[in-house]
């Protein structure tokens, strides 16, 4: 998934800054390295692939039937012909049109986009698409509640089709580097399924124990990588130096004119090179802006643009009438070819490691949000807030990888598939970015329009050239984002809903206190911790534990945990403690989107402000809610019985806040939605 989060992409490193280990510039390069550009630093194994036809029966009888013109017109006769539905013939015209589109994409996208402009969008040193939702204006003075609405669910569709990347990433990046064994020999063929299935089932295997040690060696992997990718590159660039011509975006130009509209079914491919561009974004609060700028001008550009002009360069060699099966293990001398799918292995292990952390801290970024049910939510690190593991999202993950690679068995079938989730998401980072310039940081018209109509040229047209990939396999990506996105709407719409009802009955606490110096209940010894989702009167679980109980702890607390808009909230403005008379004390914390609240820890931190709870003598009383579907609430009846399943299954709040089991009561209500 690029990463959209989507980090879309958690690391091997901590979330913030305040948190960061290392702090020389060259670590934190090194970091970045590993874990940000995994993903687009192996796109160089398919994107040239996938754009031109390899060895076939259909590209031999093609060739055959345009035979005749190409010897009368000459060799760029062929030039416009296209053969299995977009893939090109290797001709000169062809060859550097396509590295024309890959240069300018990687320029324009990548360095000008995102480098240069969406990540100066940080929120408190945090990227990605949620960080940038919360940067969007919330007064009404500055934009309506209805537009506002309206960025909101475009945001939460960008978010959820970054699932539908991740779920893709892993399955096509593995099997690609898997199948340079079949480029090898053909002997192998029947194994490179099987292999991609063994090394993806381990990669999942190994989540639960976190990426802190492997993360330590994905840096100097992927500086070998890229390293490789360079040497490589310039090897076949030195024998066909006429390939650096494709610099000139002239050579795009004539590739369109030559083609037509066809040439726009091209682009589906070419994106492929800038799939893991959203990562950039998503990563930048575990790095910051300047490593991984750094990085991308002194390493990764240098190198991925070499490999490609290298892979241009091999199929200018061969020439139309020898078509390259796979030009990126064309360019490996034959003795290499087994190290190399060892070292491509590694690196498309370590790209599907960034996808599936990120698929971890955005699900994270969404439960705090209130996007998402509760899930299990494991830290694998003590000195590193940032690594996670959320064993309900890694299963679901490894159960989706494995099915992809058995049902489309080759990287080329997936290829049909990936990149229209990504593409989306780049195209509604721009629609937000714009609403952040204009809105928030009060960019005039002239100075906004005519960048993010820029941005937009390129996000547009490749999501465009995916959508016509839509029947081919384009339709699994969408399939997963609309699911996760009515997953999460009718998840934040039903508790928003069940908070309203709760609302019309919750009664004031100074007229509960007023009632009880008349009334004294009967209290007995301890501190009763009563959990609210909202910060003003009466908890209705407390009203039930009364109305059947009739007894009350000397000390209660009524904690509320109220989401921020900001990724990590100061710990000087986390907690909150209000005194209320007659041993009543209310407690209110603040949690960013990239924090895990643990009731127990935030209870210690309560005592310098006065509220004191011994663990031995503390209860916690929750309320767990049937819901009926037979109510008058606006949302349909499908949606309500999805919202209660959901909830039905959704991890227990005693996991989630960390509240010893042994202290907890839970008390049932029927709420008819």
């Amino acid at each position: 998934m690029s990463s959209g989060p989507v980090s879309l992409a958690t690391s091997a490193v901590s979330k913030t800054g305040a948190h960061r280990l290392p702090s020389s510039l060259a670590v934190l390069a090194m970091g970045a390295l590993g874990i940000v550009y995994g993903d687009i630093g192996t796109s160089p194994l398919y994107a040239v692939k996938e754009c031109f036809a390899g060895t076939s029966a259909e590209v031999a009888a093609t060739l055959k039937a345009e035979a005749p013109r190409a010897v009368a017109e000459g060799a760029a006769a062929v030039a416009p012909v296209l053969v299995t539905h977009h893939k090109l013939i290797a001709t000169q015209v062809n060859v550097l049109g396509v590295l024309s589109l890959i240069f300018w994409s990687l320029l324009m996208v990548v360095a000008v986009k995102y480098l240069l402009f969406i990540m100066r969008a940080d929120n408190k040193g945090e990227g990605g698409i949620f960080a940038l939702l919360a940067l969007v204006p919330q007064a009404t003075e500055k934009i309506s509640p209805g537009v506002r609405n309206a960025v909101v669910l475009a945001a939460l569709f960008g978010a959820a089709l970054l699932y539908g990347d991740g779920v893709i990433t892993p399955a096509i990046s593995v099997l690609s580097a898997v199948e340079g064994l079949d480029v090898a020999t053909e002997a192998a063929h029947p194994y490179v399924v099987p292999i991609t299935v063994g090394i993806l089932i381990g990669l999942f295997m190994v989540q639960r124990r976190g990426t802190g040690h492997i993360g330590k060696i994905f840096g100097p992997i992927m500086l070998v990588w890229f390293a490789t990718l360079t040497v490589l590159g310039l090897r076949y660039i030195l024998r066909a130096p006429a390939v650096l011509q494709a610099v000139n975006p002239v050579h795009a130009v004539v590739f369109f004119s030559e083609h037509g509209p066809r040439a726009i079914a091209v682009l589906g491919s070419v994106v492929l090179c800038i799939t893991g561009g959203e990562a950039l974004y998503a990563d930048m609060g575990h790095f910051g802006p300047r490593p991984i700028r750094l990085t991308w001008y002194s390493l990764v550009f240098p190198a991925l643009l070499i490999n490609y002009f290298g892979q241009g360069a091999l199929l200018l060699q061969q020439g139309p009438e020898h078509p390259v099966k796979n030009p990126f293990y064309g360019i490996v001398p034959e003795p290499l070819l087994y190290p190399m799918v060892v070292l491509a292995t590694a690196a498309t292990v370590i790209a599907s490691q960034a996808l599936i952390s990120g698929a971890f801290s955005l699900t994270r970024q969404a439960v705090q949000l209130g996007y998402f049910p509760r899930v299990t939510i494991i830290h694998t690190s003590e000195k590193n807030e940032g690594q996670i593991y959320i064993p309900e999202v890694n299963q679901a993950l490894a159960v989706a990888c494995v099915v992809l690679v058995l049902a489309f068995k080759e990287s080329s079938a997936l290829a049909a598939a990936y990149g229209i989730a990504v593409t989306g998401t780049m195209g509604i980072t721009s629609v937000v970015y714009f609403f952040v310039v204009r809105r928030t940081w009060g960019w005039s018209a002239w100075k906004a329009v005519p960048l993010v109509a820029l941005f937009l040229v390129f996000d547009v047209g490749f999501f465009s050239a995916n959508l016509l990939k839509f029947f081919e396999g384009g339709w699994l990506p969408i399939a997963v984002g609309l699911s996760i996105f009515v997953l999460m709407t009718t998840w934040k719409t039903g508790r928003s809903l069940l908070g309203k009802r709760f609302a019309q009955t919750v009664m004031p606490i100074q007229q509960l206190l007023e009632d009880f110096q008349a009334n004294p209940p009967h209290r007995v010894r301890g501190t009763a911790v009563f959990m609210s989702g909202s910060p003003e009167g009466t908890p209705p679980v407390m009203l039930h534990h009364l109305k059947h109980n009739q007894v009350l702890h000397r000390q209660v607390v009524l904690l509320s945990i109220l989401p921020a808009d900001m990724p990590v909230v100061p710990k000087e403005e986390q907690v909150e403690v209000k005194e209320l008379g007659q041993g009543f004390f209310r407690l209110i914390v603040r949690s960013g989107f990239m924090e895990t609240p643990n009731v127990p820890s935030i209870l210690k931190r309560a005592r310098h402000l006065g509220l004191v709870c011994e663990p031995s003598t503390t209860s916690y009383f929750l309320g767990r809610e049937t819901l009926l579907t037979s109510g008058k609430s606006p949302m349909s009846r499908w949606r309500k019985a999805l919202f209660a399943f959901v909830s039905r299954n959704a991890l227990p709040a005693t996991s989630y806040f960390g509240l010893p089991p042994g202290r907890v009561v839970e008390l049932g209500m029927q709420v008819d939605l």
